[in-house]
């Protein structure tokens, strides 16, 4: 493989495991076991973890090495606050184009959430609660707002599905709100989606807080 998708490799590896909490806060990332791990070499990964540094999801220590990033409470609130911004816009934009093919893919997301919950797979369920969001900013259709999210250091309030005191109301209200979420869409209601997704957020980031 070229050098630049050996990195990109890595990179989207690490970025999956930050944000499904397989990596929590303050673990090291050493460039020498992810090279052995991703069977790749050390240039690799210090690219990829120089690109998650300037995307906010790594931050390096006083002595030098790679971290996962911990978020503060004003992060947790500034995240929130820039993920309305951005996924009300996608919304707009998905009931503007009323594409059934977006509320297909939103669809299955929520499936894949409900039944991985069901089975205790909830690294799973989180995966899908974020790919449920990005999913949002894709079927909106535009490239330069997809590229502001996945640059923004946004698609996290990973410490909350990841964390094992976590119960199961949690996860049955992710998944109510999502579906409430998508019906709106599929009614072509703006206020009504708009509506509920600012109630997932501000609930989202009232829990992580709380913990």
């Amino acid at each position: 493989m070229k050098a630049d998708s050996l990195s990109l490799k890595v990179y989207e590896e690490i970025r999956r495991k930050i944000l499904s909490n397989q990596l929590p806060a303050g673990t090291r990332l050493k460039e020498d076991v992810w090279a052995r791990k991703m069977e790749v070499n050390r240039m690799a990964v210090r690219e990829s973890l120089t690109r998650l540094l300037g995307e906010r999801l790594v931050a390096t220590g006083e002595k030098g090495g790679y971290f996962v990033t911990a978020l503060t409470a004003t992060d947790v609130h500034q995240i929130r606050e820039l993920r309305e911004i951005l996924e009300i816009g996608a919304l707009r934009l998905i009931i503007k184009k009323a594409d059934k093919k977006s509320w297909e893919k939103l669809e299955k997301i929520c499936e894949d959430f409900t039944n991985m919950v069901k089975a205790g797979y909830f690294n799973g369920a989180l995966e899908a609660d974020i790919k449920f969001h990005e999913t949002l900013i894709e079927c909106s259709e535009n490239k330069k707002l997809l590229e502001a999210y996945r640059a923004s250091h946004i698609p996290l309030f990973h410490q909350k599905l990841g964390k094992a005191q976590v119960d199961l109301d949690d996860y049955q209200q992710t998944d109510e709100e999502h579906r409430k979420i998508l019906k709106a869409i599929k009614k072509k209601n703006f206020a009504l989606a708009e509506e509920a997704l600012i109630q997932h957020f501000a609930r989202g980031e009232a829990y992580v807080l709380d913990m």
